[in-house]
């Protein structure tokens, strides 16, 4: 599933090409239809994402939310586009630039009382300017759920994905089976701090990078057209820093990996 950096991404790509001017709207698929209909033809006034949700704002109040989930896309072209291939949920067309979205989970206009409950029960996303990292530990602190779960939940957490979180745990050395209420609040500013990075870094190049000059030789990346990680996808291999085997198992019905000499629990 696309991470938090990735829904920025899409979220500048499409105010560059579409905000400031109408945009027609469609479904070729159908499903969307009555959706679309409600923006067709309106100003798109700003794009913007919270966590792993995009929201395109209209002029008439009116937004579309998206969210990708695991096999969502958006497939971006210059106009004239050719004719649909696929199910494509939602066509927008711009000036100069149209983009098909295909295999959302979610493809829907919420107005602006619908738009407050989502934000409601998001928690602060690293990449959003005034995101507060105490809102985030206000939950931690009061949970005894591992931080590996926690840091996945997107009501603590907007935005980090199983990539983030495998990768900011090992940087730091935290266990992630460690409960929340045994993570200081240094402990916990200091991971946000290196998220809110890391996650910059992701967005300024378009895919996640995370590990360290001195790190980033060895063993090649878990897919060649992915930058090298410490333990995301690495089970049973050496860890990079001190050769110990990989670890992996599943937290909450999704897969984790840690190292657990670099990683060790805080209670032997």
């Amino acid at each position: 599933m696309p991470e938090g950096h990735t829904l920025h991404g899409l979220a500048r790509l499409h105010q560059k090409r579409f905000a400031g001017a109408p945009v027609r709207v469609s479904s070729p698929q159908g499903t969307f239809a009555l959706g679309a209909a409600a923006v067709d033809g309106r100003t798109l006034v700003k794009a913007e994402a919270w966590g792993k949700h995009l929201l395109h704002h209209y002029d008439s109040g009116l937004v579309v939310h998206v969210h990708l989930g695991l096999y969502g896309s958006f497939a971006d072209s210059p106009v004239p586009m050719g004719a649909p291939v696929g199910q494509v949920r939602m066509r927008m067309v711009g000036a100069d630039f149209g983009a098909d979205l295909r295999g959302p989970t979610a493809c829907e206009i919420i107005d602006p009382p619908r738009l407050d409950a989502l934000a409601a029960r998001l928690g602060p996303d690293p990449l959003r300017r005034g995101s507060d990292p105490l809102l985030a530990y206000a939950r931690i602190r009061r949970s005894r759920r591992p931080i590996g779960a926690l840091l996945m939940d997107q009501q603590v957490l907007a935005g980090v994905g199983n990539v983030y979180r495998a990768e900011l745990l090992f940087r730091h050395g935290v266990s992630p089976f460690r409960p929340g209420v045994d993570v200081s609040e240094e402990q916990w500013l200091q991971l946000w701090t290196d998220l809110v990075a890391l996650m910059k870094v992701g967005l300024r190049k378009g895919r996640i990078h995370v590990v360290r000059r001195e790190h980033n030789h060895g063993a090649p990346s878990y897919a060649p057209d992915r930058p090298r990680t410490y333990v995301y996808r690495r089970a049973g291999e050496p860890c990079r820093v001190c050769a110990t085997p990989i670890a992996h198992r599943e937290l909450e019905s999704r897969n984790l990996f840690w190292c657990p000499t670099c990683q060790p629990p805080l209670h032997p």
